[in-house]
Parts: C-alpha cells; sequence; structure tokens
C-alpha cells in the first residue's frame, strides 16, 4: 500500500505539466518569502519541516506518530501560522491548476476543431436541423442558493482574484524584463496581502450579504458569457453568424434562492426579499446601461453609409418631442449618427429606469427590446454585421435577465403553512411567524407588479408530504391579498424516500386544486416539481439515494404522459458528491430517459458557484458541456438506449439499493451514531466559521439523530476527517449483494446512471485517506463503528476498482487524480495540526483564551481543508 502511494505520488510529480508546475513553484515561493518577511525564517523552517514530514509519512519514512509529536511540541499560536501557510498554499495552488485549466480550454479551441461536449459537439452529433428543433424548447436554468458551503471569507476571494490578475500579467508572453519584475513585485505585493487578511470571518453573514456577494458572480462573468454561449450556438448551427438575424434564441434563464430562502433560516424575512431584488435591479440595470453607452458610443456609422429606417426616423421625432434638450444633446454629439443618438438615448432611459425617473423609466423590458430592435432592424437593411454583432448580444441580454436579473424563488417548510393556515382559519391574533408568511406573499405581489411575474412567482414547499400542503400556499395567498393575489406556481419538493415513493400521488391530488389547475391551463400544461437529493442521500445513502431518484424520475415522467402534462424536474443537487454533486453534464446524460425534454434546472451552491462562474472561460465551457448534455438526453436515440440499459438492470440496481441501504442505516441508525459523530469530527466547531446566515443545525444542543442535522454540516464534518462517508458508504455492500462480476461491469459500461454513480464514488474515495481518517474515527472511542467504517471502506474500495477494472483509484482520469495525490501529503499537514486542535478540544481543561486559541487552529485547519480538498458541503 505505502509503496503503491510513493509510486503514485512520483508519477504525478512526473505527469505534471510544466506551466502548471511554473506556476506552482512561483506562486509556492513568493509565499515562502512573504513567511520569511512577516514570520521570520525559524517560522518558513518549521512549515518546511512539517512539508518534508507528512511528504516522508507518505513514504512510509516517517510514522504518523512522530508527525503528531512534532506537531504537539509546537505553541498553539505557532500552529495557528503553520495552518495559515498551508491554507495560503492551496489557495495559490488552486489559483495556479485554474490558470493551467484555462490555457487548456483556448488550446483545445483550435481553428476547425470540434471540442467535445461543446455545442458544436452536439450539432456534430445530432445534426443543425434536429438540433435546431431542440433548442426552440431547450432551457437551461441554473439556480443560485446561499447554503452555507463557501469557507473563504469575500476579502480572501478578491484578494485571490487580483493574484491571478497579476499572474495573467506575468505570464503574458513578449514582456520585457523590466515588465515581468514589475508583475513580479506586484504579485509579491498581493501574496504578502494575502497574508495579512483575515481568513476567518469576524462576523456572520447576514442575508443581503450574500445576495451582494453573488452579485459579484453576475457583474465578473455571467452578464459577460452568456451571449458568448447564444454566439457559439449560433455559428455552429450555419454560416453567416453575425450577418443574418441569428438562429440561436435564449436558452439560460438564473433563477435565486439567495434572499428568498426562508425555510430554516428566520434571518430572511419579506424585507429582505423585497431588498434582495432590489439589489439584482440596480446590478442588472447598471450592466445593461454600461453595455448600450458602449455600443452607442461606437456605432458611429453615419445616415450616408447605413440611412435610419422610416420607423426609427419616426421614433426619433417623437422623442425629440418629448425630450426636446436631451435629445438636441445627442444630436449635437452625434450629427447624422441616427443609430448612435438612438442607442445613446436608450440608455438614458435604462439609467432612469435604475434612478426610477418615471418621465423617462422603461416600464418592462418588454419596451426596452423593442427599442433595440427598432435599431437593429434599421441597420439590418444596410449595415447587417451592426445589426447582428454586439447589438444582438446585447439583445440577448435583455432577454435573459430582464430588470429582475435572476428570478427570485421563495421557500419555506409546509409545517410553517400549515401553523399558518390554522391561526388564519382560527380568525384570532396572529402570531408574528404567521404575519411574516403573509408578509411575504405581499412581498412577491410587489416584486411583480414592479418587475413583472418572471422576476418571482415560485414558491417552494419544503417536505411536500401531501396535495394539501401546496394548497395552503394558495389559501394563504387569498388571505393576504385577496382577488389581487399574485400570481403563485408552488413548487412541492420531495425530499425524503417515502416522500419520492409518494410523488406521483401527490401530483394527482395537484390537479383538483382550482389554482392548479388555472396555472396549467395559462403555461400550457406545464408544472414544475422539485426533487431533493441532499436529504436523500443522508437519509438512504448515497447509493440508495441516487438509485431511488432515478426510480422516481421513471414514474414522474410516466405519470406526466398520462396526465398531458409538462413536466419540469428541478434538481436540488449540492456541490458535494455526498449531496448529489459532481460533473453536471454527466448527470443529465443519466437522468430517466423523458425527464430532460430539453429542460434542466438545477441549484448551484457554495464554493460551485465561485468554482463555475468565477471565471469567464470556465463558465463558457461549463454551461456548454450541460446544455450539449441537455440536447443529448433529449434526443429520441440517446433515450431509448438509456431505457434499454435501465430496463436490462432493474433488478441489479433494486439488489444493489436495498443492499446499500440496510447497510448505511445499519450504521447511521445505531445507537449512540450521533454522539459518536460528534466527537470524531468538527462537527459542533463548523457553526462558529459563519459560513452563511442560515443555521447550521436544526434545534439547539448535541445532535440526538441525523434528522437535527442539516446535509450540508453533515457532509462537510465528513471532508474534515477525511473519511468523505457520505459519498461512498454502502455501495461496497450493495455491489457485493451482486453475485456476477460480469452483470455489475456490464451495467457501469452500457448504463449511464450506474456508470456515474461508481464514477463519483470513485471521485470521493480518491478523496478519502484511511490513516489520516483513523486517527480521527478513535476520538469517538467507539471501537465498533470504527471498525464497521473501515471494513465498508476497504470493501467498497476494491469492488469499485474491480467493476470499473481500474487498477488504482481515478486512474482514467489523470487530471484529477495528479490534483489529488499531489495534494494530499499538504491536507496531512492540515489534518494534524486539526486532529491536535480536536484532541484538546475534546479531552483538555482550558482557560477561555487557551480554548479561543484551539477554535482558532481548528477553524483555520477547516479552512485550509476544504481548500486542499476543493469542496466543503
Amino acid at each position: 500500500m505505502i509503496d503503491q502511494g510513493i509510486e503514485r505520488r512520483s508519477a504525478a510529480v512526473t505527469e505534471m505539466p510544466e506551466e502548471l508546475r511554473h506556476d506552482v513553484r512561483l506562486l509556492g515561493k513568493l509565499l515562502g518569502q512573504v513567511i520569511a518577511e512577516q514570520g521570520g525564517e525559524d517560522l518558513l523552517a518549521d512549515v518546511e519541516r512539517l512539508r518534508k514530514a507528512v511528504i516522508a509519512a507518505r513514504r512510509g519514512e516517517v510514522s504518523a506518530d512522530e508527525v503528531t509529536a512534532m506537531v504537539a511540541e509546537w505553541e498553539v499560536d505557532r500552529a495557528v501560522q503553520i495552518a495559515r501557510a498551508f491554507t495560503c498554499y492551496f489557495h495559490l495552488a488552486n489559483l495556479a491548476e485554474e490558470h493551467y485549466r484555462i490555457r487548456t480550454l483556448r488550446e483545445r479551441d483550435t481553428e476547425g476543431g470540434v471540442q467535445r461536449e461543446s455545442l458544436a459537439h452536439a450539432v456534430h452529433e445530432l445534426g443543425a436541423e434536429r438540433v435546431a428543433e431542440l433548442v426552440e424548447r431547450l432551457e437551461l436554468h441554473p439556480v443560485l442558493t446561499a447554503h452555507p458551503t463557501e469557507a473563504r471569507r469575500r476579502a480572501v476571494v478578491t484578494a485571490i482574484q487580483r493574484i491571478s490578475g497579476q499572474l495573467t500579467e506575468y505570464n503574458a508572453p513578449g514582456r520585457g524584463a523590466s515588465e515581468r519584475a514589475e508583475s513580479r513585485r506586484r504579485l509579491l505585493e498581493e501574496i504578502d496581502l494575502l497574508w495579512r487578511t483575515a481568513h476567518l470571518r469576524p462576523s456572520k453573514l447576514d442575508p443581503l450579504d450574500e445576495v451582494r456577494t453573488a452579485m459579484a458572480a453576475f457583474d465578473e462573468t455571467l452578464f459577460r458569457v452568456v451571449p458568448q454561449i447564444y454566439r457559439s450556438l449560433d455559428v455552429a448551427l450555419a454560416e453567416g453568424s453575425g450577418t443574418r438575424p441569428p438562429l440561436a434564441r435564449p436558452f439560460i434563464r438564473y433563477g435565486s434562492w439567495i434572499g428568498g430562502d426562508r425555510d430554516g433560516n428566520p434571518n430572511v424575512t419579506a424585507k429582505v426579499t423585497r431588498e434582495a431584488v432590489q439589489i439584482q435591479a440596480e446590478h442588472v440595470l447598471s450592466a445593461l446601461e454600461t453595455a448600450t453607452t458602449r455600443i452607442g458610443r461606437t456605432l458611429t456609422a453615419t445616415a450616408q453609409f447605413a440611412p435610419a429606417s422610416p420607423e426609427l426616423k419616426a421614433a426619433i421625432a417623437a422623442t425629440e418631442d418629448a425630450h426636446p434638450e436631451l435629445v438636441s444633446e445627442l444630436a449635437t454629439r452625434s450629427p447624422r449618427e441616427p443609430h448612435r443618438q438612438w442607442l445613446l438615448f436608450v440608455a438614458a432611459r435604462i439609467a432612469a429606469t435604475r434612478r426610477r425617473d418615471l418621465d423617462l423609466a422603461y416600464l418592462s423590458p418588454d419596451d426596452l427590446l423593442a427599442d433595440l430592435r427598432l435599431a437593429q432592424n434599421s441597420l439590418a437593411g444596410s449595415a447587417g454585421r451592426q445589426a447582428y454583432g454586439e447589438l444582438q448580444h446585447l439583445v440577448w441580454q435583455v432577454e435573459t435577465f430582464g430588470f429582475h436579473l435572476a428570478e427570485l424563488e421563495v421557500r419555506q417548510h409546509s409545517q410553517v403553512h400549515a401553523a399558518a393556515l390554522e391561526e388564519v382559519r382560527a380568525g384570532g391574533e396572529l402570531s408574528e411567524r404567521t404575519e411574516e408568511v403573509l408578509a411575504t406573499i405581499r412581498v412577491i405581489g410587489w416584486i411583480q407588479e414592479r418587475f413583472g411575474v418572471r422576476a418571482c412567482s415560485r414558491y417552494v414547499v419544503s417536505f411536500t408530504r401531501d396535495s394539501s400542503d401546496v394548497a395552503a400556499v394558495y389559501e394563504l395567498a387569498r388571505h393576504a391579498l385577496g382577488t389581487r393575489a399574485p400570481v403563485l406556481d408552488v413548487v412541492p419538493l420531495f425530499e425524503s424516500g417515502q416522500d419520492l415513493a409518494n410523488s406521483p400521488r401527490v401530483l394527482s391530488g395537484m390537479l383538483e386544486i382550482p389554482q392548479v389547475q388555472e396555472r396549467l391551463a395559462t403555461t400550457g400544461r406545464r408544472m414544475e416539481i422539485m426533487l431533493g437529493y441532499s436529504d436523500s442521500a443522508k437519509e438512504l445513502g448515497p447509493a440508495a439515494a441516487t438509485l431511488r431518484l432515478y426510480e422516481a424520475q421513471e414514474q414522474l415522467t410516466a405519470w406526466a404522459a398520462e396526465h398531458d402534462v409538462r413536466l419540469r424536474m428541478f434538481h436540488g443537487r449540492g456541490g458535494a458528491l455526498g449531496r448529489g454533486g459532481g460533473p453536471a453534464n454527466r448527470a443529465v446524460l443519466a437522468q430517466a430517459p423523458g425527464s430532460v425534454a430539453g429542460s434542466f434546472k438545477v441549484t448551484e451552491q457554495g464554493e460551485v458557484i465561485f468554482a463555475r462562474y468565477g471565471h469567464t472561460a470556465i463558465a463558457r465551457r461549463h454551461m456548454e458541456q450541460v446544455a450539449n448534455a441537455v440536447l443529448l438526453a433529449s434526443s429520441p436515440t440517446v433515450g431509448a438506449r438509456t431505457a434499454a440499459a435501465a430496463d436490462r438492470f432493474r433488478a441489479l440496481a433494486e439488489q444493489v439499493a436495498t443492499a446499500s441501504e440496510q447497510a448505511y442505516r445499519s450504521l447511521t441508525e445505531a445507537a449512540g451514531f450521533p454522539e459518536w459523530f460528534a466527537l470524531v469530527s468538527p462537527l459542533e466547531e463548523l457553526g462558529s466559521l459563519r459560513l452563511g446566515s442560515r443555521p447550521a443545525r436544526r434545534g439547539l444542543g448535541a445532535p440526538r439523530s441525523l434528522d437535527d442535522l442539516r446535509a450540508i454540516p453533515w457532509v462537510f464534518a465528513w471532508a474534515q476527517t477525511r473519511v468523505n462517508l457520505p459519498g461512498w458508504y454502502g455501495l461496497g455492500t450493495g455491489l457485493a449483494s451482486v453475485a456476477s462480476l460480469d452483470e455489475l461491469r456490464a451495467a457501469y459500461r452500457e448504463w449511464p446512471l450506474f456508470n456515474a454513480l461508481l464514477d463519483n464514488a470513485e471521485m470521493s474515495l480518491a478523496k478519502t485517506d484511511r490513516s489520516i481518517a483513523e486517527h480521527y474515527l478513535e476520538l469517538g472511542g467507539r471501537a465498533d463503528f470504527t471498525e464497521q467504517v473501515l471494513a465498508e471502506y476497504d470493501r467498497t474500495r476494491s469492488l469499485v476498482l474491480q467493476v470499473t477494472g481500474h487498477t488504482r483509484l481515478l486512474e482514467n482520469r489523470k487530471v484529477l487524480s495528479r490534483a489529488v495525490q499531489l495534494r494530499d501529503p499538504y491536507v496531512d499537514a492540515l489534518s494534524h495540526l486539526q486532529l491536535r486542535a480536536l484532541r484538546a478540544l475534546r479531552t483538555g481543561t482550558f482557560t477561555d483564551h487557551e480554548r479561543d486559541r484551539l477554535s482558532t487552529l481548528l477553524l483555520l485547519s477547516v479552512n485550509g481543508v476544504a481548500a486542499g480538498l476543493q469542496n466543503t458541503g
């Protein structure tokens, strides 16, 4: 085992591309310089001692006990500084890998070549005519959530972004020696600032902080990348993109729960929801104003070479009568440039919309689109490139984001509605919580009046058990606003195994609700439901949850066909593998046949938002991969192939699901398990990280059962212990229950769902470290639980390798395998530091100051391990 580990690490170092090796060494060297300057050469020497010791431990040259003794020698404050050093290193290593990934994406995007899993690849596979048909109903709907899985402070994120910019400058080709020297100086300056920045949040985030954090992804990436994606599809569909009306229609719709999700979060109020949508509107209107002004200023074509159409001339004349001073000023600045005048006038109207200047403001995005198309149609006659170039990008941006940016969705627990409805029907004085429910509905009405129904109409009901849970929301809406009740699409959320099984019955009951019937008639019989991955995985285990969710999707697809309903399934997937995470495009292809039907809606949570949308090139690649998968999954040929595989392996899947669930429950439902889990992991301390505004746990005190725990800290805490149990536990027993290894291998080859299940488990197993995990598990004082967990790990690892045919974990994923192997020793260093703090906090007696310093060490190590593993919850 040790020899294999040495070989794997040596191979990983050898395989590291030169560009990546260069950046990692450069950033590491500069960090070492900063550490020596700020903490002294002796601090850098201690960091190096630990670094070399954990590498030697991986080689079998040093024992874990020796590393433990070394870490115990340091004063707590010195250990804190060392934890900060390794955490900073991981932030810089992640940055270097991101830069390498971006370079690789650009190198693969060669002229004349078709990149795999792109929109052009979908056209190549399915044909332009077929894709053009599918595009008519294609919709991608990512929903940003505030679930607390981003361990980094915003100040740390922005510091890393500045370092990223300087690294780009440093590596830019053709730079002289003095320019490179200045870039290196600036890099050192920014790394110095990262070192000096507090990595732990000094105070808890409030919901509006979370809204503003998400807006950074919009400002820096999403607004720009959306038209690029549409353009790439338009180019793939036919020649002449940019000179003709586009064949690609806007198919991306963003949603947000940030500031709307109040399930378990008392900090999200009606006032917060109102302010959240206003913040969103400010950002999108500012972006549209800037883009329109930029295009208007550059559109200097004169009337001689691009004459205005009669319609545009009439519109300019009408505006001159209504706003003579403004139009006169624009005409003076842009003589004989009618299109420039018009777009600058449009920009002024967008600015007025943002300021709420009703004399000039647009009443709706449709009015703005009409003005943009007026200019576009005018240009199309004589200057097609101007009509369908940057101006078309602006049209696509308005069509995608409107004036609200992302549809704000409200979520609340069914029990809250039931209690509120009981009070309302009783007719007495209403409690504060019930008043808040009614106030939320009134705010939805206000949002629709100001920004349109698209801005906020979906109301998600957590723990939907019966159609009456949906009907309750409509009844409360009538009580809140009477005949002026807002347009609502109430979305049932099915989370537990039993709720998934009951979901068709609940939907049949919903068809009897008058408001649902009315919405079906209005929307062309569209209905949306939500499937919860996190809680089902926490309850059933990863393998059983994956297979039960697939089974539910099959049943729901059949139900929709029987009742002539166009059903969209909203996938509540977490970022981590233990909460339904993993590559999104592979998740799409693994869905039940007929369940995608051109539409895919999914939650994007925590660190996943910045991992996928932190850079334009990566965001574009991610969205193209998902769109490619949706198009392929919606193809009858792919659907038939998937259906045949599902039918063939249905009995095998049921056997795996049943056995894996039994194994999982035998651990998690055993007496004393919750208390043991709280001892062996930093579960109790995670709340001190202040990851978000939402409480980390239901209720107070130590968890008495898994029901007391939210899915995020459940997964996060297991990741910190290096066990990663939610990503694989029970799968080994499930696979062992099948007598034929050949059948398991056939299912892995032929069935996308089974393939994704095992590949995701393999990723989770690769991030598990058995030897480090043992040290954590021993803290609980339950040898039986420790033995049970490690035995299942050994069983799962062995059988996953046998079924996949791999000789080592991640054998077929060289880039990910290299990243994991290179990081492991440095994560080990942080784990040893965390174990020191955890042991002391669990067993020692301290002054308040000593406890505070140990807690700081623990939380810094948690932050660093999350950066090293590149996932939290």
